[in-house]
């Protein structure tokens, strides 16, 4: 079972070696270090780890503040690893997520989480009922204010949280992005994107280049995805679309290939809506000849 260490320091001062030390002990065999608040979920270290971690893969960190300051964030990380088939283990700390033990121990932190959340739920209730019987306004007098300060505050933590809801589904369309932009029209690599979703999770053209934007602006993604793509020669087309659904599975079979391109209703080359392995087998060989394998 493949280890992967993460060492997280706060600032330049600091050493991660210790940590260092302690994860390729244990028997890691990559070691990825990173210089970040831990307050910070937007870190792009972290974030190609969880991006590239394969199943069976195990994330090692020496002690659970080193991932996460947050008991919130600390699930959220476990969750994606879980989705991805892989675990989670801290040396310090009684957690590994491939142990029942470990597993015991998330199940209680999950559920104190929820009751610590249902306490503040409840706190927040009584203050604010409280405020009004006494006359007293609520909200944030800086907002009230229009402070330059407390409006960066709020810019600031509603980016936080919206690159949070984008790393759960990064998965689904960063790959993509950066395989087939700026070569393919955001039209096509939409479609593509959204073939294997289900509906629920299907993508806009508008929500996906927000996101892709904003994974740029972080520095996740190249700004030469943004780029305008090359005019395409119709006959380009779709050799292009089958080599990028082949290039995101290679073990995918042509039958496969074929559903796939039936549910984005994309038509044959001779305009009949359902297709045949031995038309995507001579699509791939024109991609092929096209250079696009």
């Amino acid at each position: 079972m493949p280890l992967i260490g993460y060492a997280r320091v706060s600032t330049e001062d600091q050493t991660p070696l210790p940590q260092v030390q302690a994860l390729t002990a244990v028997g890691c065999g990559q070691v990825l270090q990173e210089q970040a608040s831990g307050g910070d979920r937007a870190r792009p270290v972290l974030a190609r780890l969880l991006d590239r971690v394969a199943p069976g893969d195990t994330l090692v960190v020496v002690r659970i503040d080193r991932l996460a300051r947050s008991l919130s964030h600390l699930l959220e990380v476990i969750e994606r690893l879980e989705a991805k088939g892989a675990f989670f283990r801290s040396i310090e700390d009684p957690i590994d997520t491939a142990s029942p033990q470990g597993k015991f121990t998330l199940q209680v932190l999950g559920a104190a989480a929820e009751f610590e959340r249902a306490l503040i739920r409840e706190r927040t209730k009584a203050g604010l009922a409280s405020a009004r019987l006494e006359g007293r306004v609520g909200g944030n007098p800086g907002l009230r204010a229009r402070d330059p300060a407390a409006l960066r505050k709020v810019r600031l933590a509603r980016r936080d949280g919206y690159l949070d809801r984008l790393a759960q589904t990064a998965p689904d369309w960063v790959p993509a992005i950066r395989r087939l932009r700026p070569g393919m029209a955001w039209e096509d690599v939409l479609r593509i994107v959204n073939a294997p979703l289900p509906q629920a999770r299907r993508w806009t053209q508008a929500r996906l280049l927000r996101a892709t934007r904003a994974y740029v602006r972080e520095g996740f993604l190249p700004a030469t995805v943004l780029d305008r793509a090359a005019r395409r020669d119709r006959d380009d087309r779709l050799p292009a679309l089958v080599a990028a659904i082949k290039g995101a599975d290679p073990d995918i079979t042509l039958q496969a290939i074929c559903d796939r391109l039936e549910s984005m209703r994309e038509r044959t080359p001779r305009g009949r809506t359902t297709w045949q392995p031995s038309s995507v087998r001579m699509l791939l060989a024109q991609a092929e000849r096209l250079g696009m394998l």
